[in-house]
């Protein structure tokens, strides 16, 4: 081959790769949304979020993730942490809350999000939080993997870390509605039908076990429901007969057939519209 060849071989390999990311400007922001194609870190300036104050039913969990990350925060050793359990029970609210609260408290911190299906990219993205002098939280909202599905794999480098270990700068955050990140269906499924049953589930179902914090979310009940709603009339000046408000928030539910955060914060929504209250 000759040497005109390899040029013109070496020119199209270097138009085919991405190109390279400039280091982001960390101090833009105190959250950031991370993109691939190309790898980018957009900062997000105004982050939707729920003062820590207004959830309700979730005291438990709560005063143990602000208490984890206000450590990690102060630079002191903390645990990744698994949110998990019911569906609209405040599990993402919390993890922005709580980082909004450890800012108010005047210790530096930025947050990260990371789509699941991005996961892949992982890697890069750690590259870039490890070069920092900042503190992270790298959050992963609604985690869950199916049976044929190999991001998981792309998980552990964070929880890991492989031979460079985790950054000491990054802690991990995610939410999902499984406690073993996978169906239970699947589980029983692969251990039935495996030459090594034991085997064929560990690596996935350890994945879990890798998170320091299992945080459990469960339905809520009524007195916590109609507690959530007070709060939210009482935080943004709805005033309401309280046993209107009850037969109304009772009867929301109802027509939903669940109750949970979520819930509450849709009949909220309505309520204030009806009585003309911005949100």
């Amino acid at each position: 081959m000759t040497g005109d060849a390899l040029i013109r071989i070496a020119e199209a390999l270097e138009r085919l790769s991405p190109a390279a990311t400039s280091a982001p400007d960390f101090a833009s922001a105190d959250a950031f949304a991370w993109h691939v194609l190309p790898d980018r870190l957009d900062p997000v300036r105004n982050v939707a979020k729920v003062d820590i104050g207004l959830l309700i039913g979730i005291n438990r969990s709560r005063d143990t993730l602000l208490e984890n990350t206000r450590h990690f925060a102060r630079g002191l050793p903390a645990n990744n942490a698994l949110l998990w359990g019911a569906r609209g029970m405040g599990k993402s609210s919390l993890v922005k809350a709580v980082h909004a609260a450890i800012l108010a408290e005047g210790l530096p911190l930025k947050i990260v999000e990371l789509s699941r299906e991005d996961l892949p990219s992982v890697s890069r993205l750690l590259a870039h939080l490890r070069k920092a002098s900042h503190r992270f939280i790298l959050f992963c909202d609604d985690l869950s993997f199916s049976h044929d599905d190999q991001h998981y794999k792309s998980l552990k480098a964070v929880l890991d870390g492989g031979i460079e270990g985790r950054p000491d700068n990054v802690i991990l955050y995610a939410t999902s509605n499984r406690r073993h990140l996978m169906p239970r269906d699947m589980i029983e499924n692969e251990r039935s039908t495996a030459i090594s049953p034991s085997e064929a589930v560990e690596e996935k179902v350890s994945l879990s076990d890798r998170f320091g914090l299992w945080l459990g979310f469960h339905p809520c009940s009524q007195d916590d429901y109609l507690a959530m709603i007070t709060g939210y009339c009482t935080a943004h000046g709805v005033n309401i007969n309280n046993d209107i408000l009850r037969a109304e928030a009772i009867e929301w539910q109802a027509t939903r057939g669940a109750r949970s955060g979520r819930v509450a914060w849709q009949f909220f929504t309505d309520l204030a519209a009806r009585h003309g209250v911005r949100l």
